[in-house]
């Protein structure tokens, strides 16, 4: 993807990152092609190339996208870190649930893998309560594990369409830590 302030470049990829999302959710993502992109966004093949290098390239950007905004999210939350997680999941429902549809749900922890640990050395504020929890271990170890944990929760909550309140989930999770606390003593 092709990085640019330019207001027209912004709205481009705005308009064609939405007829991806529109072409999703009335095709299986691997029948989609930039034609039908092309074609939906009303926008030419060379506006889609100056900005993408293929259908992977929109979705992927859309989702670093969503994730920058996630630990920018994260990193300033004045609510516990979980019922944060679950909001910020809920408000990208539609996403989450286009993904879960393709097989796709994979993508944003791929996309966390890449970018926790440059972000964590960048903006971590002394604030965030991962912050005291990593102080002294290897972050890139804690981080894999809290994202994959996570990831995985949320994804299978996605998977059984949200039905279960997150209140519910997690005081599950908080009692399944306050158990290995205990075991670990």
């Amino acid at each position: 993807m092709t990085e640019s302030n330019n207001p027209s470049a912004i709205r481009s990829k705005k308009e064609i990152t939405e007829a991806l999302i529109t072409l999703m959710k009335k095709h299986p993502y691997s029948e989609i092609t930039v034609k039908q992109i092309v074609l939906e966004s009303k926008l030419a093949h060379k506006t889609f190339y100056r900005n993408f290098e293929s259908k992977d390239d929109v979705l992927m950007s859309h989702i670093r996208g969503i994730l920058q905004s996630y630990f920018d999210v994260i990193n300033n939350a004045r609510a516990d870190t979980l019922t944060t997680i679950f909001a910020f999941a809920d408000r990208h429902r539609e996403l989450l649930m286009l993904l879960d549809k393709n097989s796709m749900l994979h993508l944003p922890l791929q996309c966390m893998n890449g970018v926790v640990p440059e972000l964590y050395h960048k903006a971590i504020k002394d604030e965030n309560p991962f912050k005291k929890l990593f102080e002294g271990l290897d972050a890139g170890y804690l981080m894999a594990f809290n994202a994959g944990a996570m990831w995985n929760v949320i994804s299978l909550w996605v998977h059984r369409g949200f039905t279960d309140p997150p209140e519910k989930v997690k005081q599950m999770i908080g009692q399944y830590l306050g158990r290995i606390k205990e075991i670990a003593t």
